[in-house]
């Protein structure tokens, strides 16, 4: 009974660190739904990174002993370009307050030859983690810092007011009755009446030091730690600087809120956040497949990226400047279109740390057009934005609309399938005249239907070898 209690109370702890955005207390049905207003169809896919996410809310939940045993079912998502892998993972990241890192397999190379060691992954994805937890610190002591600008700011352009004031620190908010010029000083301030006027303040000299350090392979943790301490070792010193208020308002703010937040607390939050909320998208992975019998090309020993990246998959210690951290619950997402592979190809033991595969679909003319309007962040709705910017409003009919998705269908059949992104540019050659002319076309509204998209485009996607270089 005692050993519940115990569980029962460490459970809030690690949670309290670790879930900190609304997406982390969402069903699977409730996260497929906020993907679907960003990416078009692959429910496959959704379903899977669902169900991987809100396992990880389940497992704060279940008693301390076994918490520790239940790891995470890393996903391999296979599928062409550019129909929605990485957006699904980086939405999914985003939406759960995770640390994000997306990395491309081909980069790395096995210990012993020159490129990036695997275990720099691990320590870009604390970097990530690092800065989320201090952005969130800042944000909780932003009220106190801004008042700690206030009173800095209202010493510098009432210097007899700061003498009555003492020279205690600045955070605190005296009790003596302030003056009235003080007072009325603070107004003026707080409306913006000052904004502009110039004032002298004392700041922390930056300094600079932008050093490059070579090394061997593996060289990248011992780097980071050299630069810090040769950082600490140079005297950081106060250096005056005039400012308009509006400039010098947001310095202080801003180191005031490194005085107040506690930055060894930062660094354990950011190490547990890595730990147990951690997303890692390896992409490309398809492309550190040893080649089939036969087959010829470029080998930087492909396999032996397949066995460093092992132990991390695995659960291994990594050391960071900010301390040691456990992959063990970090969420590996791998991804590849394997043309020239398949998944039967990567070493047998790191397939058996993907035990989730998901198939990605090409994308179909239907699934453009959904593309092109329904989304957030739809296409189309950039654009009317961009052009609203120079005063002419844009209005792409729905004939439209399916006309550049069956085009788009058309050239990705012909040509390279790269899935969704050949929208971008059928729309940048579709609108060029437009965008060229918007400071000409103020006031006016321009109407885009299919007959003006076959116009622009039809020639171009006719001509196979033409469309080649320009689509």
């Amino acid at each position: 009974m005692n050993d519940g209690v115990a569980e029962a109370s460490a459970m809030p702890q690690v949670e309290n660190a670790v879930v900190v955005a609304e997406g982390n207390h969402l069903t699977p049905r409730q996260i497929v739904a906020e993907l679907d207003r960003y990416v078009v169809a692959q429910q496959d896919a959704k379903r899977a990174v669902a169900i991987a996410l809100r396992n990880r809310w389940r497992r704060l939940r279940v008693p301390e002993r076994l918490r520790e045993e239940i790891l995470p079912k890393n996903i391999i998502m296979i599928g062409p370009t550019g129909v929605g892998k990485t957006e699904i993972s980086r939405r999914l990241a985003k939406l759960s307050g995770a640390p994000f890192i997306k990395v491309e397999a081909s980069k790395f190379t096995e210990v012993g030859y020159v490129g990036r060691d695997v275990e720099s992954i691990i320590r870009d994805l604390v970097e990530v983690s690092h800065h989320l937890v201090k952005d969130e610190a800042r944000e909780r002591v932003r009220r106190q810092a801004e008042q700690q600008s206030e009173e800095l700011l209202l010493d510098v352009l009432l210097p007899d007011s700061a003498q009555h004031r003492g020279e205690e620190a600045a955070p605190v908010v005296e009790e003596v009755q302030p003056s009235a010029s003080r007072e009325k000083l603070r107004r003026m301030l707080r409306d913006g009446k000052l904004e502009e006027r110039i004032v002298e303040i004392e700041t922390q000299k930056q300094v600079n030091t932008h050093l490059e350090i070579l090394g061997p392979p593996g060289f990248g943790e011992i780097e980071g730690q050299l630069k810090d301490m040769l950082s600490n070792m140079v005297p950081k010193g106060k250096e005056r600087r005039k400012l308009p208020v509006r400039e010098a308002r947001a310095v202080l703010i801003a180191e005031a809120e490194e005085s107040l937040i506690d930055h060894e607390e930062i660094a354990r939050d950011a190490i547990l956040r890595a730990e147990q909320a951690g997303i890692v998208f390896i992409d490309e992975v398809d492309k550190i497949c040893a080649p089939a019998a036969g087959q010829r090309g470029p080998d930087v020993s492909r396999e032996g990226v397949q066995r460093d990246l092992l132990p991390l998959v695995e659960g291994s210690t990594v050391s960071t400047k900010y301390g040691p951290i456990k992959t063990d619950h970090v969420l590996f997402v791998a991804s590849g279109a394997f043309h020239l592979s398949k998944p039967s190809d990567l070493m047998p033991e790191f397939q058996g740390r993907f035990p989730i595969r998901v198939e990605l679909k090409s994308l179909t003319a239907e699934h453009f057009a959904r593309i092109l309007t329904e989304p957030e962040n739809a296409l189309i709705s950039q654009y009317v934005a961009l052009l609203e910017t120079e005063g002419v409003t844009l209005r792409i009919t729905e004939d439209a609309v399916s006309e550049i998705a069956r085009l788009t269908a058309e050239v990705n059949s012909r040509t390279e399938d790269i899935g969704a992104r050949r929208l971008h540019t059928l729309l940048e050659k579709l609108l060029d005249q437009v965008s060229f002319e918007a400071d000409m076309l103020s006031g006016q509204t321009i109407t885009i239907d299919a007959g003006y998209v076959r116009d622009r485009l039809q020639d171009i996607v006719a001509d196979q070898d033409l469309a080649k270089f320009i689509l």
